[in-house]
């Protein structure tokens, strides 16, 4: 079964609410107005029976035909819709209203003041019982109002609720649908636009209506979700064709060695030198490989790192020890900074020994003979800081944005040649990452370059 669309549920939960609201609304309205005819009427018989009470005491002690006279003059007054019966102590009808002559009194209430309703005659009435005492006697008098007119007026006003309620909750409906189609209408176009998006044509954006609502909110979001998908595809295409063209290269050389070996007999040497050369580029392919696997690990977020407390100056003092044979074979001057006492942090053993030996295989690298490199450590505002430096070529100031980019290099020196494949950077960079630290450069061509990592101090 197809699920109703968001314009007929809307609708739906609309009318139902609408059409509850009409029902209570109606309701009350009903009962407040028979409660005020009711209110009314029985106001009106009080102030009638105080009249007649006004009669008794002053014309019962003339007698009862007297009395009797009074009474008829007075329900004549009445006007149509009246009616009146009074009785003495006995029981005596001493005056009673066509219809009203065997109607027995409601002796059986417990006040002696009530009001009821009564047929008379076929017709309905609003009637008020009340005891009367003058001079010593008790007079039992009900006065009695008709209320067709008024039950007139409700049967009106209930066939006004019963036919306008439901012509006006359809008419709101139909309205409601419309609205809700209107208010709609930039989502389907949103919708069809996104349809046309394609992984070839990420470049696309939607149409963003200025209502400064939540159609414009949802329209920016999803273009900007789509900048950062064309972004990242973007990514992935150049990431691809880098790796591509990183790996021809050597697979080029090791098939071109390999064929001229074969094309005729070589010596012992010549054998030798060639399979040293494949050997090289092998050597380069699995450690291009090795860092491939590491970013696409870090990609997938399955490269999580087991984070232990760790002492980062003993790493320090490690990774130095092997940059020193590095710097010795190039004639450089080494020198180090770092405190002698513990600095712990949460962290990888291994991942920052990677990382620090990247940054500092990076400075020798590309630090001319007779340059220094240096290290320097030490803590500060909770957090520890390391510091590589070199007096190397430099970088200039429009690469250094770039320079974190995977297969990125800023000029011929850092080529494939002097033993670079772009990568180490970026897999720094994930590496102070994963350790919810920052990387941060300064550099001038020239002059050497400057690498500073900020990593937090563990608080255990």
């Amino acid at each position: 079964m197809r699920p109703l669309g968001i314009r007929v549920r809307l609708t739906a939960l609309y009318s139902l609410i609408l059409a509850l609201s009409l029902c209570l609304f109606g309701g009350i309205a009903y009962f407040a107005m028979s409660h005020s005819i009711r209110t009314t009427v029985d106001a009106g018989l009080r102030r009638e029976i105080d009249g007649v009470r006004a009669i008794i005491l002053e014309v019962a002690p003339s007698g009862q035909a007297e009395l009797k006279d009074e009474l008829r003059e007075f329900a004549d007054g009445l006007g149509p819709g009246g009616r009146l019966r009074v009785a003495d102590n006995t029981g005596t009808v001493i005056f009673a209203s066509p219809g009203l002559e065997s109607l027995t009194p409601h002796a059986s209430q417990k006040s002696a003041q009530h009001s009821f309703r009564e047929n008379i005659a076929g017709q309905r009435f609003r009637a008020r019982q009340e005891e009367i005492d003058a001079l010593g006697a008790h007079y039992d008098v009900v006065l009695a109002m008709s209320t067709e007119d008024f039950e007139r007026s409700l049967a009106r006003f209930r066939l006004i609720l019963f036919s306008a309620v439901p012509a006006f909750l359809v008419l709101a409906s139909l309205g409601g649908y419309w609205m809700s189609r209107r208010a709609l209408g930039p989502v389907d176009e949103i919708t069809r636009a996104a349809q046309t998006i394609s992984a070839q044509d990420l470049g696309q954006r939607l149409v963003v209506p200025r209502t400064s609502d939540e159609l414009e909110r949802l329209a920016t979001t999803l273009n900007e979700m789509l900048a950062r998908l064309e972004a990242a595809f973007q990514r992935i295409t150049q990431f691809t064709a880098d790796a591509s063209h990183e790996l021809r290269t050597p697979v080029s050389v090791m098939r071109t060695s390999a064929e001229i070996a074969l094309r005729k007999p070589r010596t012992d040497a010549q054998y030798r030198e060639t399979l040293s050369q494949i050997l090289r580029e092998s050597e380069r392919v699995s450690q291009l490989i090795e860092q491939l696997l590491a970013l696409a690990r870090a990609d997938a977020g399955s490269g999580a790192l087991p984070m232990i407390r760790t002492d980062l100056t003993a790493i320090l003092k490690h990774v130095c020890q092997q940059a020193k044979f590095l710097s010795n074979e190039k004639q450089l001057a080494f020198s180090q900074e770092l405190s002698g006492d513990k600095c712990w942090v949460q962290g990888d053993v291994s991942s920052l020994e990677r990382l620090f030996m990247i940054l500092l295989d990076n400075a020798v690298k590309y630090t001319p003979t007779g340059g220094h490199v240096g290290v320097r450590a030490w803590s500060e505002e909770g957090f520890a800081k390391v510091e590589f430096h070199d007096s190397g070529i430099g970088i200039a100031a429009g690469d250094l944005p770039h320079i974190f980019d995977r297969f990125f290099r800023a000029d011929r020196a850092r080529s494939p040649e002097s033993g670079g494949t772009g990568l180490g950077l970026a897999i720094a960079r994930w590496i102070v990452h994963a350790h919810r630290g920052e990387i941060h450069v300064q550099s001038e061509p020239s002059k050497g370059s400057s690498f500073q990592v900020k990593l937090p101090l563990s608080t255990e």
